[in-house]
């Protein structure tokens, strides 16, 4: 595996797909596919590498971060862009310059509880988290180094996780 070079947060509806999906999965690794906004895709494609922290987040129902993850390959073209059958399909995305890209990630740990929105808000440290900011809503996301090493501080004193 390689050395952990950067921290991101990757956002799913529980409805869609959820941590606990996750857990249940063989190896507890999935396909992150389906990122549809370019600055997502961007990051995703050229900025997360093997190793990389990626906290695992639920948005509208359970809101908050579920749980951590890590990057477990090279970003790769979506294989769903191109099937007719999946509620992702691009028909305009062509195959030899794929548009979209999809990463693996595995579980590394559920957190004990959602750690919810509210609480990261009261965080001193995260006052510049791009979550945090009004109207962000990408589904892909950097996470600072010192972000990333006050929410698993918070996740270890304030829930009983080490």
């Amino acid at each position: 595996m390689a050395k952990n070079s950067g921290y991101w947060l990757v956002k799913s509806e529980p409805g869609c797909f959820s941590i606990d999906d996750l857990a249940a999965l063989p190896g507890q690794t999935t396909m992150w596919d389906g990122v549809r906004n370019y600055q997502a895709r961007n990051f995703l494609r050229d900025s997360m590498k093997e190793g990389d922290r990626v906290f695992f987040y639920h948005s509208i129902t359970g809101v908050g971060i579920a749980g951590l993850c890590e990057v477990v390959g090279k970003p790769y073209p979506d294989p769903t862009q191109w099937n007719p059958e999946n509620r992702h399909f691009d028909p305009a995305s062509p195959a030899d310059t794929p548009r979209w890209y999809a990463v693996d990630i595995r579980l590394v740990r559920k957190f004990a509880r959602i750690l919810p929105l509210a609480e990261l808000r009261n965080l001193q440290e995260l006052a510049e988290m791009e979550l945090l900011k009004r109207g962000s809503r990408l589904s892909v996301q950097p996470v600072r180094e010192e972000e990333f090493q006050a929410i698993m501080a918070y996740v270890g004193e304030g829930m009983g996780v080490r």
